[in-house]
């Protein structure tokens, strides 16, 4: 049965793909940022009956490098078996693709990421036909991110510090400094990564930790003062939306009528004049009747 830290191990990078190159090159590792990343199907079978997935597959596109695959797979523990699959894995995905692909495994502790990390060679002793190099991320190596303000910086890495490090001794301080992070995040955001937190601590004792976090620190999304701060947002968005349209149409606007658009907070106002602006041949007409 997969587990729910086994999902969320690898979901981060579905979530933000640019989570892996800025690991890597804090670990010397210089994978360039992606100029896109496309998710797609996981599924290797072949079509004879045997099924093989690998947990997250992306393409990664970037400015500088060629292209390239990321298989993710999220590994609890040491299983001889996975390295034959593995390689399977890679030499289908290439021979599918045509596009060089990277194995990176997540782990939860150091015994599990040590074995993965350990190259393995295919072949017979005199000639090594395969050699299978996976990438490791696990608490050995993955940032420790106790400050708020740099896991606000970086979210998805903040998530992926707390669930590689789900059984480590300093993973409150990081569950800590993540719930706190969350608070700069809209709603939505913040539930996805609340979420993938809350299920790569799987049974951890951290997982109590963090749900007596979030039912203090979510509270805040709940708040009139948080609703009344997205409202504000939404409304600014709109008045924006309305000057850049009229500038687009090259309507003349007064000092008066630039704030009277940046100053309202109706969002019901804001789209009527939104709606008139698009038509509008002189300011007066996009506030008439108002």
């Amino acid at each position: 049965m997969v587990s729910s830290s086994h999902e969320a191990m690898h979901r981060i990078f579905q979530e933000d793909p640019g989570v892996f190159p800025r690991t890597f090159r804090a670990l010397g590792i210089p994978f360039d940022e992606p100029v896109t990343a496309a998710l797609l199907p996981t599924d290797l079978t072949e079509t004879r009956p045997l099924e093989r997935r690998v947990d997250t597959l992306l393409r990664f596109d970037t400015d500088s490098g060629p292209s390239f695959l990321l298989a993710v797979e999220a590994q609890g523990r040491r299983d001889p078996g996975k390295t034959s699959s593995w390689a399977y894995y890679l030499a289908h995905l290439y021979a599918k693709y045509g596009i060089p692909p990277v194995l990176l495994v997540v782990c939860q502790d150091k015994r599990t990421a040590t074995w993965a990390s350990t190259p393995v060679h295919i072949g017979p002793p005199q000639w090594s036909a395969l050699t299978l190099r996976p990438l490791v991320l696990g608490p050995h190596n993955v940032p420790v991110i106790t400050d708020p303000a740099r896991a606000a910086r970086d979210i998805p890495l903040a998530t992926l510090s707390a669930v590689t490090h789900a059984r480590e001794p300093n993973v409150a301080a990081i569950l800590e400094a993540l719930a706190s992070a969350m608070k700069t995040l809209d709603e939505d955001t913040a539930s996805v990564f609340a979420e993938l937190t809350e299920l790569g601590l799987g049974d951890a004792p951290a997982a109590q930790t963090w749900r007596d976090l979030m039912a203090v620190d979510l509270s805040f999304f709940r708040s009139e003062t948080s609703q009344r701060l997205r409202a504000e947002g939404r409304a600014e968005g709109r008045a924006q939306d309305i000057l850049l349209l009229l500038t687009a149409r090259d309507i003349t606007l007064t000092d008066e009528a630039r704030r009277r658009i940046t100053a309202c907070q109706d969002l019901d106002l804001l789209g009527t004049w939104f709606r008139r602006a698009i038509t509008a041949a002189t300011a007066d007409e996009v506030f008439a009747e108002d």
